[in-house]
């Protein structure tokens, strides 16, 4: 079992505090890629940063001179640079990057920053060792983060205080919701659902796609009715209390088209072999760890 605090994305009154508060740190983004620019972008549009207190550092020329045309950031290519400003500090890069940057960053940390990772595998432990800091948070976002419905799991050091952690969640919620979980396994264990969750939805709608096309729909059309189907079926999860397979007992009925295709799908396994995919992922987690 795991315990888990799920955050909202939305603002209590016990928030109002922090708002005030955050507006005057100032947040430093390490890695332009798909993530790090999803946080970024979230975070210039929250009420959680004024104007220009959300940095962002890149090696690339190219992503540097693209990110400066997003006028609330302030980009730079030298770490030495930003580093020291920043309050909290989110690592954006691939995980065979981290020690040549833990080398570079070590010499310019101060013990009161807090750094979030968004790399996978990499435990908290190697980071504090690596950075020669003590407040770390480790966190497992995903793809749609990009759209503002993320799901990010995290998890903290014990010296990263309640009044952090209150602060630490609600930038990770900008991008959509946060669950907060006890242990580094329980966040490997979350890779393995929502972090890697969406290539799972991907990949069974391909094979949708590829179905519909083999029936003779268009590449359009096939997209706008496993697209839409996909839409409609998580709203109507979402919005209700039913269980996933309540809402297949309800939709097939005793010899009907989809009893016909769900039953496929047992005869074929297919609950087993998503479990065993979910599981390679987590595991997979787990090994980069352990190389970390």
């Amino acid at each position: 079992m795991h315990n888990a605090c799920i955050g909202r994305g939305t603002i209590g009154i016990n928030s109002l505090y922090l708002i005030n508060k955050n507006l005057l740190m100032k947040v430093l983004v390490i890695g332009a890629g798909n993530m790090g620019l999803a946080y970024a972008k979230a975070l210039v549009k929250s009420e959680f940063l004024s104007n220009h207190n959300l940095m962002i550092s890149d090696t690339s020329a190219e992503k540097t001179e693209e990110l400066k045309k997003i006028s609330r950031f302030d980009v730079f290519t030298n770490l030495s640079d930003c580093l020291p400003k920043a309050d909290i500090i989110f690592i954006a890069v691939k995980p065979y990057h981290t020690d040549e940057l833990f080398e570079e960053l070590k010499p310019m940390m101060s013990p009161d920053q807090i750094v979030i990772s968004i790399m996978a595998g990499v435990t908290i432990q190697s980071m504090k060792d690596g950075l020669g800091i003590t407040k770390v948070v480790r966190a497992m976002p995903n793809l749609p983060a990009q759209v503002g419905k993320g799901l990010t799991s995290f998890t903290a050091s014990d010296e990263v205080s309640r009044l952090e952690l209150s602060t630490v969640e609600n930038l990770l919620d900008t991008t959509g919701r946060s669950v907060r979980l006890d242990t580094e396994n329980d966040v490997d264990a979350s890779t393995g659902i929502s972090g890697s969750g969406p290539a799972y939805v991907f990949y069974f709608m391909h094979s949708m796609m590829e179905a519909a096309k083999k029936m003779g729909f268009s590449v359009h059309d096939s997209k706008v009715l496993v697209g839409t189907t996909f839409e409609g079926a998580v709203e109507l999860f979402n919005k209700s209390d039913l269980s996933p397979e309540g809402w297949m007992k309800r939709v097939a009925s005793k010899g009907g088209t989809t009893r016909a295709a769900l039953d496929s799908m047992e005869d074929n396994n297919i609950k087993q072999l998503i479990e065993d995919a979910a599981y390679a992922a987590f595991n997979r987690a787990v090994e980069l760890g352990k190389e970390s």
